[in-house]
């Protein structure tokens, strides 16, 4: 199959795009390069199935481009505030690339009978009063708060998605992604757990976001990517959307505590920046429907995770 990866060159598209290559796909990776890195698709720019296009999806594609599927990853997604690629620092490109850009994806894959699959997130829900979080859950969520620039394109970007499959116009789903870490992350997005293992490895102090109460759930990269994978090429899940994520729940301040003692770290763990406005205080992903739709969990623990992340942060 000819397959579109736009923000391919990011940290879970870079990994889709490999996966797809191994699986002898023809892969069109998209990438704008904002909070991409060509650095995460050098070892693929060779293969004779690969294509990079630098482009921002806001703007059509070419009219001499086809695709049998399209896996729409492109958008700023760090919540670091300090971030200069985070959403905070991106709030126009942001809100665009999930509205505007899932419209004009959309229409390209209804003109070529292509299926598509959006990458939603976890962050649709808010600060959640369910607890975990089922796909049919509508969400606590401030439509003009700081993070709404995400949280909302997100939720804006779903609805356009479900118009067409609802009106039987694309073969289209819908992935909520709950927190993915791994090798590719970027350090300039210092995000929580590339900040700890960061500061860990230099000795420094593990800096720590509120009272260090809030949960999380992580889920390996690896995992991810197959989990939207068996969304897209999986029989009748045209009009599904579905968790992708672990169920498994740790507060930050754990996660702290184990990236401390995996790295053998002298930091100290202290706790001096304000929690920021509509931070989320639990995060965990009910994932009942991806184990009965997709036959689909994740199997890489959370330490063989983090000890994977330390070694490529210690060796970039």
């Amino acid at each position: 199959m000819k397959i579109i990866v736009t923000g391919g060159a990011g940290f879970i598209g870079s990994h889709l795009c490999e996966n797809l290559l191994n699986d002898n796909h023809e892969v069109i990776c998209i990438d704008n390069l904002i909070s991409g890195s060509k650095d995460n698709i050098s070892h693929l720019i060779d293969s004779k199935n690969f294509t990079f296009i630098e482009h921002d999806v806001i703007k059509p594609l070419s009219s001499d481009l086809t695709a049998n599927a399209v896996f729409h990853l492109a958008s700023p997604a760090s919540p670091n505030h300090h971030s200069s690629i985070s959403y905070h620092s991106l709030p126009v490109e942001t809100m665009l690339v999930n509205t505007q850009g899932t419209f004009e994806l959309l229409k390209f894959c209804e003109i070529n009978k292509a299926k598509f699959l959006f990458t939603s997130t976890s962050e649709v829900y808010g600060d959640p009063k369910e607890h975990p979080q089922k796909e049919t859950y509508n969400g606590n969520v401030s439509t003009t708060g700081p993070r709404s620039v995400y949280d909302e394109a997100k939720r804006f970007g779903e609805t356009i998605t479900a118009h067409y499959f609802r009106n039987n116009l694309v073969d289209a789903r819908i992935a909520r992604i709950f927190n993915t870490y791994g090798p590719r992350m970027l350090k300039e997005d210092m995000r929580m757990l590339v900040s700890f293992i960061i500061q860990a490895l230099k000795g420094e102090p593990i800096t720590i976001f509120g009272d260090g109460k809030q949960t999380r759930s992580l889920c390996f990269v690896d995992d991810t990517v197959d989990g939207l994978l068996k969304l897209m090429f999986k029989e009748n899940t045209n009009g599904t959307i579905i968790n992708i994520g672990s169920s498994e729940e740790h507060t930050v301040l754990e996660y702290a505590q184990i990236v401390k003692r995996l790295t053998k770290s002298t930091s100290r763990i202290v706790f001096n920046e304000e929690l920021p406005k509509d931070d989320p205080q639990r995060r965990k992903p009910d994932t009942t429907l991806a184990k009965q739709l997709l036959d689909w969990e994740p199997k890489v623990t959370l330490e063989e995770g983090i000890n994977r992340m330390i070694n490529y942060l210690r060796d970039i």
